[in-house]
């Protein structure tokens, strides 16, 4: 299994990143994304990943750095990729709705033309599986207030797991998503003061001994907390990169 991170950045580029976007290759004939930023096909076309060959997309939330990049998404599916299977659209309550004001802001007409390809479209819930292809997913609520609901996600592909904290402050549900994890990516807006509704490092440092992770990879990270992710020196702690492959 091997996890590609196609953006890293928050919502306002810090650092010259990319929005959020992981590419995650779970088997050879299914791969699949965690959320879609708007620059999500840039940063794909940079690292050579067919947007043909997602199988499925998984959004956290509907914030627009993490899920507007379905907008063009969709419209290279129909229009440079001539998409013909189907594509799995797995995220909060109203994502289709959020997603269809979106397409029609932008790009009028867009949302009510007939597709080449069927779209099939999943809602999380909290404390059931889901089970799609070889990925098990798990969603679990959090405090990021964006309209709809926000999610933590736990994916279990064969004898690995990953989990993401989506954007939010710190609540318990993240323990179970990091609980033993091969990889824990989480979101690290601020360095050592609060920002509301997101975490700093100051409160995942505190934190540490809760999640149990074998690796900690800190992504949509403002400025200040990039200016001083070299001065981190934290067992099983990384900073996310855009273009980083790792093999779990």
């Amino acid at each position: 299994m091997k996890l590609t991170v196609v953006g890293s950045g928050d919502a306002f580029g810090s650092g010259g990143r990319l929005q959020t976007c992981y590419h995650v290759a779970a088997a050879p004939d299914f791969e699949f994304l965690i959320d879609c930023g708007a620059t999500a096909l840039i940063g794909m076309a940079r690292l050579g990943l067919d947007p043909n060959r997602i199988d499925a997309i998984y959004i956290s939330h509907l914030h627009g750095d993490h899920f507007s990049g379905l907008v063009w998404f969709l419209m290279h599916a129909e229009y440079v990729g001539r998409r013909g299977k189907p594509l799995l659209l797995i995220g909060p309550r109203g994502l289709m709705d959020r997603l269809k004001a979106a397409s029609e802001a932008l790009f009028p007409g867009s949302a009510r033309k007939k597709r080449r390809f069927r779209i099939e479209v999943y809602e999380h819930v909290t404390t059931m599986a889901l089970d799609i292809g070889p990925v098990a997913s798990e969603a679990f609520e959090v405090s990021h207030p964006s309209g709809a609901p926000a999610y933590a996600l736990r994916f279990t592909i064969g004898d690995k797991v990953v989990g993401f904290s989506g954007d939010t402050e710190w609540v318990d549900n993240l323990v179970e998503v990091a609980a033993g994890a091969d990889l824990y990516i989480s979101e690290c807006h601020g360095y050592d003061s609060a920002v509301p509704h997101h975490m700093s490092w100051s409160i995942i440092a505190e934190r540490l001994p809760q999640i149990t992770a074998r690796r900690i990879m800190l992504t949509h990270m403002s400025a200040p907390m990039l200016a001083n992710l070299a001065v981190i020196d934290a067992p099983r702690v990384f900073g996310a990169e855009d273009g980083l492959h790792l093999e779990l």
